[in-house]
């Protein structure tokens, strides 16, 4: 035993009588020794004591759903940037297909002593996943934080962005465009967010075209570029000029699927990701997107965190972040039809070149928005 604590006491530059004291948690010993001497056991390849595990390792978990969508990269960036400044090291764990479940990788951070983890789109945001898991983690007293999908009963705090806003954006900036027929493209209802997309396009739809049934433009799919193809197809064939989409992903799938038609982004059809993720700035053409505020979110995240693991208690409300509308190249003026003039009376104008031409008379039926018709229902 002396032979180590000599080793550790070395590897750290502090007598023995110090590793002692760190290692039978005795006080008198500054947080920098401490924490010196901790990381000295590390170093030398010696196992921490089990009473120093959890609160020295300074652990925190960090689930993600994956990393092919950019969006979630961007998240863990944030949050891990967050977490290592006040000392903590983040535990990034992903889902893959056939791989580990986020309660295979919940149980393998608990038994590393975390400290806490931080939820990023995980099953809370699953309509119908059983939520008892996250109520078992906060009766053991673990501090938890959920990103992006509210779920009522888990005394925890919930940090998302407005995705209801975040589409009603998107139809008011189209409508500004004078596009009328607009649909939506999204991933599967029963996850929070989605549903809470499709809420806010009724709602938008409602009130700026006066259209109470969105049904016929609504296209669920799933969140990736042949989700959104797949969808696109069908919202095409109903003749929509504009697509909102619910992730930049599915927006460069819609893409696609008009280019394959024929037709052009933003010439023919208007398209509106979500997320901001990065480079979409860069694609051909750059992405109109909704940008969720991922750097105020991912530090609001880690501050509840960090107040749960010191004792507090940070608010148990949904703190909820209003997106930003990003317009950019993918978007444009509804197509004009062409006009066809007919032969007489291009003739009788060239003749009369005195001629005043006056404008057709506008009539505005009922269901309509100024002088525009409002998209009828496709068949």
């Amino acid at each position: 035993m002396r032979t180590r604590l000599a080793d550790i006491a070395a590897q750290a530059g502090v007598s023995e009588a110090t590793v002692s004291r760190v290692l039978n948690s005795r006080p008198g010993v500054a947080e920098d020794t401490r924490r010196a001497v901790l990381t000295a056991l590390d170093v030398l390849g010696y196992e921490r004591p089990a009473r120093l595990r959890r609160r020295s390792a300074g652990l925190v978990g960090l689930m993600v759903p994956e990393l092919d969508n950019p969006i979630f990269p961007a998240f863990a960036q944030v949050i891990e940037r967050a977490l290592a400044h006040h000392g903590y090291t983040p535990v990034l764990c992903t889902q893959t297909p056939g791989g580990a479940t986020e309660d295979d990788y919940t149980e393998l951070l608990l038994e590393r002593g975390v400290s806490g983890i931080i939820f990023v789109s995980g099953l809370h945001s699953d309509s119908g996943a059983d939520l008892s898991r996250y109520v078992r983690l906060v009766e053991r007293g673990l501090p938890v934080v959920f990103v992006n999908g509210w779920a009522d009963g888990i005394d925890a705090p919930f940090i998302s962005s407005d995705e209801s806003v975040a589409v009603e954006l998107a139809i008011g900036h189209l409508a500004s465009l004078r596009h009328r027929h607009i649909g939506l493209a999204v991933g599967p209802e029963r996850y929070v967010p989605t549903a809470r997309k499709i809420a806010g396009f009724r709602r938008g739809l409602r009130e700026t075209f006066g259209i109470d049934d969105a049904d016929p433009w609504i296209e669920r799919s799933l969140f990736s570029v042949e989700g959104g193809q797949a969808a696109a197809g069908t919202l095409l064939d109903r003749g929509a000029t504009a697509v909102v989409c619910g992730s930049d992903l599915m927006a460069l799938g819609v893409i696609r699927a008009v280019r394959e038609r024929g037709m052009t982004v933003p010439g023919d059809v208007s398209v509106v990701g979500y997320d901001d993720s990065p480079l979409v700035a860069f694609t051909d053409p750059p992405l109109t997107t909704v940008r969720q505020a991922v750097a105020p979110m991912g530090a609001a995240a880690v501050r509840a965190l960090l107040d749960e693991i010191g004792g507090g208690r940070a608010p148990r409300t949904e703190l909820v972040y209003r997106p930003e509308l990003v317009v950019r190249g993918s978007t444009g003026p509804a197509a004009v039809p062409t006009v066809v003039v007919p032969a007489d009376v291009e003739a009788a104008a060239a003749h009369d070149r005195d001629a005043v031409v006056l404008p057709a008379p506008v009539v505005v039926l009922p269901g309509q928005v100024g002088d525009v018709p409002a998209p009828a229902a496709p068949a």
